[in-house]
Parts: structure tokens; C-alpha cells; sequence
């Protein structure tokens, strides 16, 4: 086995394969890039060696340099990963002609199923079932038009070269063939550097259906079963499960024992995964092989209790294959959710900003050891692989990916309820996620009942996408409980001598709170009163019993509006404050009249009152730092307390007013040197 390997990856990849490292004894060394200075897989690895600037270009694909930091590190071997160089014959070569081992296959495996056309004609001697289709060499268009025509619309143009859906066209009729065939070969060479295309039947409603493989160099090859990718939006996946619902034991085994046919054609060594297409009726044909692990390997993990790295370094180190084919048994089902940063209503273009705050649901991450248990003795039911940490940025430079959140189940039923409750346990704040748009898929008819297809998405579109029912008079009452206590005030119960405000010897007291919702971009108004031991809200002219408590976590409150009783999360972002309840996410900005104000003036750092009024708490003094919307001193004017927030971060140089002090209109009321 190795003592050292270099990872040549990044994010949740390279985190997934130091965990492994660790657990085994192996040190690792991390590559990064001048966006990934600070990078949790930085800071996962033993070493560190920088290779560049901030676009994969300038730092990931750049071969040179990975070799150099091996060499550098005295790194035995590299794993590749997934993604960036892992299928890239140029770099296993490198490796090889730098005596440094590649965590992957041998360089013909690779070459030979990186060319669409190619790996068919392999796949054809193989005897493993492809879709009737044309895979060569001459591209003459006038040929391929004929070809077509006697497949048999509708087909699909696919660019020989490619991957993640570039380069591929679906042809109604042989009357838009032509003009389909041009666009598919113009963004071909656009994309991969090679127009060729070839041609297949194209199936209605498939399934993506595709098998682990693994091979050493001993003669042993296995597959570790299959796993459903059909779910997808723009031709990449969104949830994978393993094993496929609804084949049989005759059809899964079929299907396994051509995937090893696949392998074995090509005299594979390592990781590998076989996608195959399938029919409604059982039918499956080979579409392509991956050479190398693929994102979704949690859920094999998961329903076998094997750690497919490990499986790389030990046939990597030329070990046999850990298992044979008779000793792997399946266990339960398992289900992955990727958690992007994304749009989905606009198309699910990517999306970028710091993650201000970030929860998933308690779990293991990368929970598998030797045994495949966690540390309870019990394979974990729920698993976070992650690249990133709060307070880490999601770029434009890489893939958008959060999360991946796995889960086991005895049962397919059972993983699913599992995986609906720990999607409604995440909590993002910063970039838009698709969270949401996982849990409609999760709890949708199609995917519950496992009708599944590579059209699911767009075939339900409509309900998918259509306007949400949401929490808001729960997860107001917890905004402005949040608020309330923000600006000083005592739950339902408290001394009234523990508040700075809320509380008046003579009467009673009213405070209308001003609130923009950010999604709808909606304004309204809220009235918060209490007389004594009462207390209201009033929203749209409806007045209701209030109360409310912090609750015993980290940004907890509970809360009581009317009959309704909620306990949910606040994460609050200056004046914004997000809401986390009932599995939904709302977030209110509330309208600080008077931080408005201030910046309205013109004059940063100038803080002035918008009214006259009288200072009824200072909350700062000298010499303080602060943050932007740091409440810094309370005035009370027309009857209503108003807190004025820092309209930047800055240092406190000097308060003028003290409490009991009257201010008049437009009057300077501190000064803030603005940082």
C-alpha cells in the first residue's frame, strides 16, 4: 500500500478521498488554486502545494504542474478524482512516464472508451446490447442523413467525443435532420475539438440505469450492482439511487455480467461505472463507460458497506480485488441528493456568494470504514459529503455543488421518508439552492411510486415549478419574535426589569415593524402591542395572541400566534432575517426606517434623527467596533421605539446624546469613522 498520494482534485472530491486516506494511515497532499487558498480540502489533506490561478484552466487541468507538486511532495501515486483530469488518457501517461502511479485505469482503457464510436464497435465484438444505431467512421452528411433515415425517427445526434449533454440533438423528421446535424457538429468542435457525431434510436421515456464495476490486474472483475440516474435537468443528474427499482433479479444480473463483458473488453483495471439505457419493458442497451468513480458512489457505498476508494488504492498498490462476486450482497436501498447553488425557476442557472450560514442535518460524513459501519456499529442512515464550510464562497470557477446528501433504508419507502425529513433539515443561506425544488421532486407521485425516466423533470414540470404554499404567518411570528428580542425585548412571561424597551409604567405599549418579504418582494406591516401580560400582532387587520421564547439551540425560537404554535430557526443576516420552519424557508427584510435614513443622508458614518424624540438607550460607546445593522442607540418618537443601526461596519468615535436626552429633528446623534 502507499505511504503518501497526491489528490489531484478539489471540493467534496478530494475531501471524499482524504477521509479514506486518513482512516487507512495514507498521507495526503492536496492541490488548490488561487480561489481555493482557504478550501476545506485544503485543510483536509496532510500538505498543501499551490498549482495556479483561479480558473480550472489556469490550476486543475494544468498536467505540468500536478506532476511537479507529486514529485515535489514525494507523492507515490495520484488519485485523479472525478471530473477535471480523471478520464484524461494525456495525464495517466504523465504519471506513468514520471514513475508515479495513476489511481485509475491503464491509458488504453482509457483512450479506447473515450471516443463514443469507438467503445460501440468494442462494445458490438463484446457481444454487450447496444442501441441500433451508426457509429462510423465516415461522417459524410449526406451518409449520416441515410443512415438515419433507415434507423427510424425520432434519433439523437450525440458528439463522439462528448459528455454532460453538449453536442447532442434530438431529430423529429428527416426534414430538420440536416439543419440539427450542422448545430450538433458546429457545438462538437466548439466544445470537445472534434465535430464527429454519431447516430442512435432515440428512446422515449428511458431510464438511465448504469453498474459499478471494478477490475485488478489478477484476472478479477465484479460488479457492485446498479443505481438509477434517470432524474436529470440539462442531462445531469440530480438524485441517483441504488439499487435501480423495479428490475429483476434475471435482468440485474443480465445487466451486471455485460457491464463486466464491457470492462473485460478493454482489459480494465480500477473504478469504473457502465451506463446503460432502458426501455419501460426491461430492455437495456450500453450507452457508455465512465473510467473512472462517479459522483453518486455514496449510494453503492452505502448498499454494499464497501469503500470504493479504498477498493482504488488496494488494486491501484496491484492488490486483488478485496471481494469476489459471490461475497457482495446487498443491504437496504439508498438515495443522493446533490444540493446545489442554483436557480431552478430560471433554468437552473448556476449561483455564487459567500454561505453565510449552512446546516445539514445530522449525520456522518463520508461515513464508511473498513466494515462499511459508522462509529455506532450501524451503518449510518444518513451521510454529508461536502466540499465546503460556512463561511465559504461559492465561485463562478466550479461546479455549484453544496452537498451531497445520502441516506439508507431497510427499504426503498423508508430511505425516501428518511431523505424527505434530512432535506428539510438544511438550512443555506447566501446563494439560492435547490433545495426546495429536491424536496418537490422527493415527495412528487413520479419519483414515490418510482416511475422513473430521463424526461420526469420536464414531463411534470408544471407541478414541479408551480407556486408553494408556504408557513408565512408561522414563520413571520418567528421573524419578529427573532426581532423583538434582537432589540431588547422580554418573551411572554419575563421581568419586564430584564428589557430595555417594550415595558411602560402607565400603559401599554405599541411598535408597528415595517417588513419587506424577499422573495416576493412583498411590504407590509406588522403591529406588535402588549398591555400588561397581553400581548398581539396584527397583520392584515387581523389581531392575534402573541408569544415567544428563544429556544434552547443556536438561533431557536418558539412561538404562539393565536392557536398556532411553532418552533423553527432564525438565522439573522443584518436586517434580514431567514426562517426555517415546517421544512420551509422564508426570509423578511425588516425596513429600519431610521438606518435608512442615515444612509439616505449621504454622509457615511453620519448618524441623525429622522424626528424629534427622546434617547432611550445608548448600546454602545468610544472605541467600539461594528458590524453593518449593528444596533447602536434606541429613540423613542410619536409613541414608538425605533433602534438605529450602523449604516456600515466601522469604529464608534463619539456619542452625542446620552439617555433622557431630547434630539431635534435632523440632529447628529454619534459619530462612526467607517472602516
Amino acid at each position: 500500500m502507499f505511504n503518501k498520494i497526491l489528490i489531484a482534485n478539489r471540493g467534496e472530491i478530494a475531501c471524499r478521498v482524504a477521509a479514506t486516506c486518513k482512516r487507512l494511515g495514507i498521507a495526503s497532499v492536496a492541490v488548490y488554486s488561487d480561489a481555493d487558498a482557504n478550501a476545506k480540502h485544503v485543510a483536509a489533506c496532510d500538505e498543501a502545494v499551490h498549482i495556479g490561478g483561479s480558473t480550472a484552466a489556469e490550476s486543475y487541468l494544468r498536467i505540468e504542474r500536478i506532476i511537479e507538486a507529486a514529485r515535489a511532495s514525494g507523492a507515490q501515486a495520484v488519485h485523479p478524482g472525478y471530473g477535471f483530469l480523471s478520464e484524461n488518457e494525456d495525464f495517466a501517461h504523465a504519471c506513468e512516464a514520471a514513475g508515479i502511479v495513476f489511481i485509475g485505469p491503464p491509458v488504453a482503457a482509457i483512450a479506447a472508451m473515450g471516443s463514443k464510436a469507438a467503445a460501440k464497435a468494442l462494445m458490438h465484438a463484446a457481444a454487450v446490447p447496444l442501441v441500433p444505431g451508426y457509429h462510423g467512421d465516415d461522417q459524410d452528411p449526406e451518409l449520416l442523413h441515410r443512415e438515419a433515415d433507415a434507423i427510424g425517427y425520432p434519433v439523437l445526434l450525440k458528439a463522439s467525443a462528448g459528455g454532460g449533454g453538449k453536442g447532442m440533438r434530438v431529430v423529429a423528421r428527416s426534414e430538420v435532420f440536416a439543419a440539427a446535424l450542422a448545430s450538433c457538429k458546429r457545438e462538437a468542435a466548439s466544445s470537445f475539438g472534434n465535430d464527429r457525431v454519431l447516430i442512435e434510436k432515440y428512446l422515449t421515456r428511458p431510464r438511465h440505469v448504469e453498474v459499478q464495476v471494478f477490475a485488478d490486474r489478477h484476472g478479477g472483475a465484479v460488479y457492485l450492482f446498479d443505481r438509477d440516474c434517470s432524474v436529470q435537468r440539462r442531462h445531469q443528474k440530480v438524485l441517483e439511487e441504488a439499487p435501480a427499482p423495479g428490475l429483476s433479479a434475471e435482468i440485474r444480473r443480465a445487466m451486471g455480467e455485460a457491464a463486466v463483458a464491457a470492462a473485460r473488453a478493454v482489459n480494465y483495471v480500477g473504478a469504473g461505472t457502465v451506463e446503460f439505457i432502458m426501455t419501460g419493458s426491461g430492455e437495456f442497451y450500453f450507452m457508455e463507460m465512465n473510467t473512472r468513480l462517479q459522483v453518486e458512489h455514496p449510494v453503492t457505498e452505502m448498499v454494499t458497506g464497501q469503500d470504493l476508494v479504498e477498493w482504488q488504492l488496494r488494486v491501484a498498490a496491484d492488490e486483488p480485488l478485496p471481494l469476489t462476486q459471490q461475497q457482495l450482497q446487498l443491504d437496504g436501498h439508498a438515495i443522493e441528493a446533490r444540493i446545489y447553488a442554483e436557480h431552478p425557476a430560471r433554468g437552473f442557472l448556476p449561483s455564487t456568494g459567500t454561505l453565510k450560514h449552512l446546516r445539514m442535518p445530522e449525520g456522518v460524513e463520508f461515513a464508511i470504514d473498513a466494515a462499511g459501519l459508522g462509529e455506532s456499529g450501524r451503518k449510518a442512515p444518513v451521510r454529508i459529503d461536502s466540499g465546503v464550510r460556512e463561511g465559504d464562497t461559492i465561485t463562478p470557477f466550479y461546479d455549484p455543488m453544496i452537498a451531497k446528501l445520502i441516506v439508507h433504508g431497510a427499504t426503498r419507502e423508508e430511505a425516501l421518508a428518511r431523505l424527505s425529513r434530512a432535506l428539510h433539515a438544511c438550512e443555506v443561506v447566501g446563494p439560492h439552492t435547490n433545495i426546495e425544488f429536491l424536496q418537490r421532486i422527493v415527495t412528487s407521485e413520479p419519483f414515490a411510486t418510482a416511475d422513473l425516466d430521463t424526461g420526469l423533470i420536464e414531463r411534470h414540470h408544471d407541478a414541479l415549478f408551480a407556486p408553494l404554499k408556504k408557513p408565512f404567518k408561522e414563520a413571520l411570528a418567528l421573524a419578529c419574535a427573532a426581532l423583538l428580542t434582537r432589540e431588547g425585548g422580554t418573551a411572554h412571561g419575563a421581568s419586564p426589569w430584564d428589557a430595555l424597551s417594550h415595558w411602560r409604567l402607565n400603559g401599554g405599549y405599541t411598535q408597528t415593524l415595517s417588513w419587506r418579504e424577499v422573495d416576493n418582494d412583498n411590504a407590509f406591516t406588522v403591529t406588535f402591542a402588549r398591555d400588561g401580560a397581553t400581548q398581539t400582532l396584527e397583520h392584515d387587520g387581523v389581531r392575534e395572541a402573541f408569544s415567544w421564547s428563544v429556544g434552547t439551540g443556536a438561533h431557536e425560537f418558539r412561538a404562539t400566534i393565536g392557536d398556532e404554535r411553532v418552533t423553527g430557526r432564525v438565522f439573522v443576516d443584518v436586517d434580514t432575517f431567514h426562517v426555517f420552519c415546517f421544512g420551509h424557508a422564508l426570509a423578511f427584510e425588516w425596513q429600519n426606517l431610521l438606518a435608512h435614513a442615515a444612509d439616505a443622508e449621504g454622509g457615511e458614518g453620519r448618524l441623525t434623527a429622522p424626528m424629534p424624540g427622546k434617547v432611550i438607550a445608548v448600546l454602545v460607546e468610544p472605541g467600539t467596533v461594528v458590524e453593518k445593522g449593528t444596533p447602536l442607540l434606541v429613540m423613542e418618537a410619536m409613541k414608538m421605539e425605533h433602534t438605529i443601526g450602523a449604516p456600515a461596519a466601522g469604529t464608534v468615535s463619539e456619542v452625542l446624546y446620552g439617555v433622557g436626552d431630547q434630539v431635534a429633528d435632523g440632529a447628529q446623534l454619534l459619530v462612526l469613522d467607517v472602516q
